[in-house]
């Protein structure tokens, strides 16, 4: 090989590493950031209008998402093969942190909670082998879903919207 190749091989391979430490982030702060979202969420004054109408509720669901089947208390969303469950307690005010301590859990790397005079909500996130359990409540209502490292920024804004609609 010719000095030449080696150098032009050396700098591709600088570039990558480069390219790849510039477009990491680190869990922490993917999982700082996924609380900010979901407080900045819950704290807006524009709550998406429900545009799913269940036998028993409705809600705001994403247009990329579809409601795989809903009952009295729960409905079961899908975003490709990825599954959000929502569980909704119509007996809990919007005001209930019936949720978040039961969401307690020392194995969290995340839990906080927000309120304001009209409602309380929280979210929480739980390591797993590959990916993160997230959940996010207001009031008598939480979402739950399996979510990896670069999607759980949007996936806690997207949940805390449809949890936010039930309640609102």
């Amino acid at each position: 090989m010719t000095k030449t190749t080696y150098i032009v091989t050396a700098l591709l391979v600088l570039f990558i590493f480069v390219l790849s430490t510039v477009n990491y982030q680190s869990e922490d702060r993917v999982i700082k950031e996924a609380g900010e979202a979901a407080q900045t969420i819950f704290s807006n004054e524009d709550i998406p209008e429900e545009n799913f109408q269940g036998s028993y509720f409705s809600f705001y669901l994403p247009k990329d998402m579809e409601a795989a089947e809903a009952d009295a208390n729960n409905a079961v969303l899908q975003h490709g093969d990825q599954m959000f469950i929502v569980f909704y307690n119509p007996l809990e005010t919007k005001k209930s942190d019936l949720n978040f301590n039961a969401a307690q859990n020392k194995e969290a790397i995340l839990l906080e909670s927000f309120k304001d005079e009209e409602k309380f909500g929280y979210i929480r996130i739980l390591p797993e082998k590959k990916d993160y359990e997230l959940q996010v409540g207001v009031g008598g209502v939480k979402v739950t879903t399996y979510t990896e490292k670069s999607e759980i920024i949007e996936d806690a804004e997207r949940i805390m919207k449809i949890a936010l609609s039930i309640v609102k």
